[in-house]
């Protein structure tokens, strides 16, 4: 048995299989939610050993009008060792064929060695993530962004919280799917420029709880054209306001517009 898997999960070559269409047809973009996906003892450890994030000293914190959350990316390139098993386990061989089978992609997916924006993530009381797409473009590794991972750590999580996961559709006018964050629930989607997504509303936990979460980003060598936004190539995070909603944090995003070789131009761009 895989140490790391329930056993309901535990045959990954059989569940990539049953679960491919329910994943390739979810809406609004193909995502998918599995409960209890993980051996239920060692993700306990899992969050037994999830470090304080306000003593790290590799934290990364953001607090402006689009997020409020804190991560580590890694701890010197250690993490506390059930953490970093589990992530060597989720970059493994093994683990990149059941996503290959579940999501349908053709172009073969690559972990990312250096956390790039993934890793541990903590939100605190007030904390949020407004509605975005992701970066799409690996800085180091120049290799397009495919597919997040997202591992819920939080035990004992009430609905009155928030927090949960929002993924809207193309033109922002609905929210079509919320995931609650509660503890082994693992999400996997597609990202692509117009994966829209986050938890927008400031959290309501009490102070003494956090919305913990693990996220692993994959990638792969180029990507079908009709995933891309023909107004843009290789971009940051783009942030979209709410139809219906007084936000005002849709801006013009930086567009890097390859010249040759590794030159590549930066610039202002509309969505």
């Amino acid at each position: 048995m895989n140490q790391y898997l329930s056993n309901q999960f535990e045959n990954l070559d059989k569940i990539s299989k049953e679960y491919s269409n329910a994943f390739q047809s979810n809406k609004p973009f193909p995502f998918i939610n599995f409960k209890n996906f993980f051996n239920e003892q060692y993700l306990n450890l899992i969050l037994d050993n999830f470090p304080d994030l306000a003593n790290t000293k590799k934290t990364h914190e953001f607090d402006t009008p689009r997020d409020k959350k804190k991560f580590v990316t890694n701890l010197g390139f250690s993490f506390p060792e059930k953490i970093s098993n589990l992530i060597n386990f989720l970059n493994s061989y093994e683990f990149l064929n059941f996503l290959q089978t579940l999501t349908g992609i053709k172009e073969t997916l690559i972990p990312d060695p250096y956390f790039h924006g993934g890793g541990l993530h903590e939100i605190k009381r007030g904390g949020f993530l407004k509605i975005h797409s992701d970066f799409n473009y690996h800085p180091s590794l120049k290799l397009d962004r495919r597919l997040n991972l997202l591992i819920y750590l939080n035990k004992n999580w009430k609905s009155e919280y928030g927090g949960d996961l929002e993924l809207w559709n193309k033109d922002m006018s609905k929210c079509e799917q919320k995931i609650s964050p509660v503890f082994n629930s693992m999400v996997v989607f597609k990202t692509d420029d117009y994966s829209y997504h986050g938890h927008p509303d400031p959290i309501a936990c009490p102070e003494n709880v956090t919305r913990k979460s693990i996220a692993l980003y994959y990638y792969s060598n180029g990507r079908p054209i009709e995933e891309r936004n023909s107004k843009l190539t290789f971009h940051s995070t783009i942030y979209r306001n709410r139809k219906n909603s007084e936000e005002n944090i849709e801006t013009k995003m930086p567009e890097f517009k390859k010249l040759f070789g590794k030159i590549y131009l930066r610039k202002k761009t509309d969505i």
